[in-house]
Parts: structure tokens; C-alpha cells; sequence
């Protein structure tokens, strides 16, 4: 984005700008984990499924020429990944955290064998909806170029609230994530309550994945993650597994995702990689500050990383 004529002033409209980019796969990954954390479970495989419905929307917006198809293929490939982890998580004396792992290597290791063909073709972005066509600065006009997934993970995270607090199946979830002793008084089914959320969750963490590779950065590469779905983690313990507060944290984690590109943008190149790791050390700071057990389980729902 042409930021050099605005000098510094135009550091906050980029940052601004690459918070919505930069913040909507957070958004989505970290809304699927809460999901499924809030049932008790989690789902360290979002890594492998943000690649794999990454490359599965690349694939299908350039197969088809049709983006929204490919974000519909990216929430179904979640979908896949959801379901086989959710099915072996809950087999006996299955650890949540290895399985975890395996997705993360396996959803990774399919994304990047099926995605080969599609490294180099140009597939069809998602539109954009142009807010600044009122504005002659370009730079204003590229900054309010906002993707419809941005608005659409916004509308969700209050309706996730919503849901969770208000509705008889967000009563179940709850309970589940709690007390399952409590749930299975009530005739509810454990499994199949933490199966519907593990689907969900890995279905969000595909959108988020599309997002990637047909909005921003609007490439399919095996790097493109970056480590995302792993972040999203340590978003939602820092979020308190309140899916507002995932909203809120996920556009602190884009914005410090957008600063070293800002700065860069105004000729500012030393310590450019240092800027670059922002994302990552404030995740790093995250786990720190909420290492103490007091304040890592405020918050956390009851029979969350217990064994089945």
C-alpha cells in the first residue's frame, strides 16, 4: 500500500489496514477453538486444517473460477480434519494434545502434496467491498478495501456469544465443557455435543484458511500460515474463551502482524525481521503472563484437557 507521500501518518492507516487483513484468519481460527474448547476439547490440529482449507480454496477458486466456491471447499475440508479428530480424541485414553499434533503434521502434509499444482496459477480473489472510492488518496482507498470474510467473522463472534449464553444447545455445550457428569445427567450425549463443535471449529478454522489464500495475502504457498493456527491457541486463553474477547484479541494480533509491513511502507527498514516477529513475541508474552495457574483457569471451561 502507497503510504510514502502520508510520511508518518500514514504508519496508523496501514496498521489499520492490516489489522482487518492480518486479523481475519486469527479471527476465524480462534472462534473455532473456542467452540471446541468450550466443549472440553482441544484442537491443536487448526494449523494443519488453516493449510489445508487454504490450499483446498486456492485450488477450487482456480478450478472453477469461482472464490466463493473455494471458501465453501475450505469450511468442508475442515470439516474432514474435524471429524477425524474429533473421532479419535474421543477414543479411550486418547491424549487431546497428541492427536492434536498428528493433525497438525497430517492436515499440513496433505495441503502442501495436493497443493503443488497450484503454486505457481493465478486463482480469482475473493471482491473486496470498496469503502474509500470517495477518497482521491490511494492509500486511503487501498486501506478500506474490506473483505466480506472481515465482516462476516465480526457478525459471528457476538452471534457465537449469543449462542453459547442464550440457546438450549449453547446450554449443552457449556455443560459439557464444565461438567460432563452434570451433561450426562441431563440425557445429554457427550460425544456427540464435542463432535458437532470439534466439526464446527475445524469448519471456522478452514474459512479462516481461505481468507489466506484467496484475500490476504492472496497466495497459496506452503509458508503461508505462518504458524497462525497455533497462535489462535494462545489467542483464546488470552481471549478468557469469550468469543468477543477473541474478536477483540484477534485484531491485537493482526494489527502486530501489520506493523512491520507499515513501517516498511514509509522507508523504515532496520529491524524490519525484528518487527516482523511482533505477532509472535506477543504470543509468546501471552503464555508468559498466563503461565500462573490461578489465572490461566479463570475463565476455562471445567473438563477442559481432562482424559476421556
Amino acid at each position: 500500500m502507497a503510504t510514502e507521500a502520508l510520511g508518518w501518518l500514514g504508519v496508523p492507516l496501514a496498521i489499520a489496514a492490516g489489522t482487518m487483513r492480518g486479523g481475519t484468519p486469527f479471527l476465524f481460527v480462534s472462534l473455532g477453538e473456542c467452540l471446541t474448547e468450550k466443549s472440553g476439547k482441544i484442537n491443536l490440529g487448526l494449523e494443519g486444517t488453516l493449510l489445508m482449507g487454504a490450499m483446498s480454496a486456492y485450488a477450487i477458486s482456480y478450478l472453477t473460477g469461482s472464490p466463493w466456491l473455494g471458501v465453501i471447499a475450505a469450511g468442508l475440508a475442515g470439516m474432514v480434519l474435524g471429524f477425524i479428530h474429533a473421532w479419535l480424541t474421543q477414543q479411550p485414553r486418547v491424549n487431546d494434545v497428541a492427536v492434536g499434533i498428528a493433525m497438525i503434521i497430517f492436515g499440513s502434509g496433505l495441503a502442501f502434496f495436493l497443493g503443488k499444482p497450484f503454486i505457481q496459477p493465478k486463482a480469482p480473489p475473493l471482491p473486496t467491498l470498496d469503502l474509500g472510492n470517495w477518497s482521491s488518496m490511494p492509500a486511503l482507498q487501498s486501506a478500506l478495501k474490506i473483505s466480506p470474510l472481515f465482516l462476516l467473522g465480526v457478525a459471528l463472534a457476538p452471534l457465537m456469544m449469543w449462542f453459547l449464553k442464550s440457546t438450549r444447545w449453547g446450554l449443552f455445550v457449556r455443560a459439557v465443557g464444565d461438567s460432563p457428569d452434570a451433561a450426562r445427567a441431563m440425557g445429554v450425549s457427550i460425544k456427540k455435543v464435542r463432535m458437532l463443535c470439534i466439526i464446527a471449529g475445524s469448519f471456522l478454522a478452514g474459512i479462516g484458511g481461505a481468507s489466506l489464500s484467496l484475500y490476504y495475502p492472496g497466495i497459496w504457498s506452503e509458508r503461508i500460515s505462518s504458524g497462525q493456527g497455533l497462535m489462535a491457541v494462545a489467542l483464546v486463553i488470552f481471549a478468557r474463551w469469550q468469543p468477543m474477547q477473541c474478536l477483540y484479541a484477534s485484531l491485537l494480533f493482526g494489527g502486530a502482524q501489520a506493523l512491520g509491513p507499515a513501517l516498511q511502507s514509509i522507508g523504515v527498514t532496520q529491524g524490519y525481521y525484528l518487527f516482523n516477529a511482533a505477532p509472535y513475541v506477543l504470543t509468546l508474552l501471552i503464555m508468559i503472563i498466563t503461565c500462573s495457574p490461578k489465572r490461566t483457569l479463570s475463565g476455562a471451561p471445567g473438563a477442559l484437557g481432562t482424559s476421556n
